[in-house]
């Protein structure tokens, strides 16, 4: 046989392993993806007479590698206190800890020029990440399932690091 011959069906054998290798793993190790609408309502504890109250909706959408987490605060009346987008990527899903870690590339913040103060926790987030993202290009952050109810679509997960634990519904 042509030396020539035998190299070509070689690298075509070789050509198709590697395709059946790669849709093998892609199949059993399938990429994770997340797509949870949570809420919590959050108290300004600081002030104990006038304690500030608002509500958070937490949006988080990730598939393969892209990640979006939208933060959108309420106040009591319904009226917007401040949205926080963030876009990055999924790093990491620690199945035994049920834990998904996030680093974030860039974050917008709107804030309604009407409003006298930023609800504490935005305050906090807002500096947080702000911190992280000029002095070292990005910002880590987990959301851990503290309770997990997969037949009811409901999960209560803690987002680190702010320490905020709220209700989730989870989106198919």
């Amino acid at each position: 046989m042509n030396r020539k011959l035998l190299w070509a069906i070689n690298l075509t054998i070789l050509l198709l392993l590697a395709v059946s290798v790669t849709i093998s793993y892609r199949y059993l190790y399938p990429a994770k993806s997340i797509m949870l609408s949570c809420s919590s309502e959050l108290y300004d504890s600081s002030d104990p007479l006038n304690g500030a109250r608002h509500y958070l909706l937490v949006d988080i959408m990730a598939k393969a590698q892209q990640a979006q987490i939208n933060y959108r605060y309420f106040n009591l009346d319904g009226t917007s206190a401040g949205t926080i987008r963030m876009q990055g990527q999924l790093n990491d899903y620690d199945e035994a800890a049920n834990r998904f870690d996030f680093s974030v590339y860039t974050k917008e913040e709107s804030l309604d020029e009407r409003l006298d103060s930023r609800p504490q926790h935005m305050q906090y987030l807002s500096y947080v990440s702000s911190f992280n993202l000029d002095s070292k290009g990005m910002h880590n952050l987990s959301i851990e399932s503290l309770d997990l109810d997969s037949h009811r679509d409901y999960a209560v997960v803690l987002f680190q690091p702010s320490n905020t634990v709220c209700g989730c519904r989870l989106v198919h």
